[in-house]
């Protein structure tokens, strides 16, 4: 922390605000929650940043005890950062931070968004509605990315991976998919027009995507969800 300003200020959010206030830092962590990331993977996910800028709020985080270097089991042994897990307890303030942002009353959020920043809010905004007793595992593609998305219970686990034997697959771009999330244009459209392919279950599809709707405004009353809880670091937004 020697040469950055401080909060002279004992409050414990004061002193958060030091681990991780810097501009940058927390989308870094945003990027890390559903696994480990190579750096090239973290420019990728946040294109505003410069290389020095990086790497110098990576040292930041991992004095801080936020994040660490590993490397991925061979035959991959690729250098990569994940969060420890003390910085993976982060998952439910920055979920609890992005869902109230989502729900300004002046200004709408706008810009890119990275893959995993979609896939975080799609179990954020998770609300089950109706019969989710079943259980139910889907494949998202994103661009070049993979995830793997469960819902059994009433609950869902979204991770980056390929799933095994998933009932449903979806590939498309991460602008179409933020529209379909959004509410701005529906996936019978997105499918019709090219711009997603889908296999399996898409009845199962659409109720997972009609329960990860937009998020209610300020006037409502926030609904409750149920989630998995914090997943080690293994990969996240």
């Amino acid at each position: 922390m020697d040469g950055k300003r401080i909060y002279d200020d004992g409050c414990g959010i004061a002193h958060a605000m030091n681990l991780i206030g810097e501009r940058w830092a927390i989308l870094i962590i945003r990027e890390l929650l559903l696994g480990p990331k190579r750096f090239t993977d973290l420019r990728s996910g946040l294109p505003g940043i410069g290389p020095n800028m990086l790497s110098q709020r990576l040292r930041d985080l991992e004095a801080a005890d936020v994040l660490r270097r590993a490397a991925l089991p061979q035959p991959a042994g690729s250098r990569v950062y994940e969060l420890t897990a003390w910085g993976a307890e982060l998952k439910e303030i920055l979920a609890a931070l992005g869902q109230w942002g989502n729900r300004t009353p002046v200004i709408k959020p706008s810009g890119r968004v990275s893959a995993d920043s979609l896939m975080l809010g799609l179990r954020t905004g998770f609300r089950p509605a109706g019969d989710q007793s079943t259980t139910a595992t889907f494949e998202i593609g994103l661009g070049e990315d993979r995830y793997i998305v469960t819902v059994a219970d009433a609950r869902i686990q979204v991770e980056r991976g390929i799933a095994p034997a998933p009932d449903t697959v979806l590939h498309t771009d991460t602008d179409t998919f933020k529209a379909i999330m959004s509410g701005e244009e529906k996936l019978s459209m997105a499918l019709q027009a090219g711009q997603a392919t889908a296999a399996g279950d898409l009845q199962a599809l659409e109720r997972l995507l009609a329960c990860a709707g937009p998020a209610p405004s300020p006037a409502d009353t926030p609904s409750s969800s149920s989630r998995d809880e914090p997943a080690q670091a293994t990969s996240s937004g």
